[in-house]
């Protein structure tokens, strides 16, 4: 079965892929419809975002089109950076920029509550048929630097307690069995199934 994977940033994608294409899923991504404009992120939520730009691509392309929507979130920093975790550090935010900004705000106090947690909100549309809406989340705490060279965004300053690293520290394959996207993903498989057969009759999309 095809999937449009509604995203250019590799790490997702890369994410995506290792989870979905085991399980028989053909991936295409943003990169093979390059004539499609940017969808302009303009909710006030992940699962607003993410299904903005699920539903309109897919309106275009006619896919199944899989958009998440995700960022961290740190309650310290009244829940920034959130939706804006991709540019967090403004228009020309790079990850770097990101992680120094949170690192600068929360400071060197050792006393502050550095919890924080990463949520992911994944969309699942086709046109004309009820969206497909699952979430993940997953636990940790902000580190007072970078460590580790994986992964991507946040990841080397997002310790995750049961592994006593980073998300940059660990595997990718390590990471996907606990990620926020991962877990995202594990609800996805469990549900996909059902909204397929109760959304024929595209079946021309569905058996391919």
């Amino acid at each position: 079965m095809k999937i449009l994977i509604a995203s250019g940033n590799q790490g997702k994608i890369k994410e995506f892929e290792q989870l979905l294409v085991p399980q028989g899923f053909d991936i295409v991504t943003l990169a093979d419809f390059p004539e499609l404009a940017e969808v302009e992120e303009t909710g006030t939520t992940f699962e607003e975002n993410a299904l903005l730009k699920a539903q309109e691509i897919a309106d275009q392309v006619h896919l199944i089109t899989i958009s998440d929507d995700s960022g961290l979130i740190v309650p310290a920093l009244n829940d920034e950076p959130g939706i804006y975790s991709a540019r967090y550090s403004g228009p020309d935010a790079t990850d770097a920029k990101n992680i120094q900004k949170v690192l600068n705000k929360l400071g060197a106090d050792e006393d502050l509550d550095r919890s924080a947690y990463f949520k992911s909100v994944i969309v699942v549309a086709y046109p004309d048929v009820p969206p497909l809406v699952v979430e993940g989340r997953v636990n940790g705490h902000i580190t007072h630097e970078v460590h580790g060279t994986h992964g991507f965004g946040y990841d080397p300053i997002f310790h995750y307690e049961p592994a006593d690293k980073t998300f940059a520290q660990m595997s990718l394959e390590d990471k996907n069995k606990v990620s926020h996207r991962a877990n995202a993903l594990k609800e996805l498989e469990v549900r996909l199934s059902d909204w397929l057969k109760e959304n024929d009759p595209y079946e021309d999309i569905t058996h391919e």
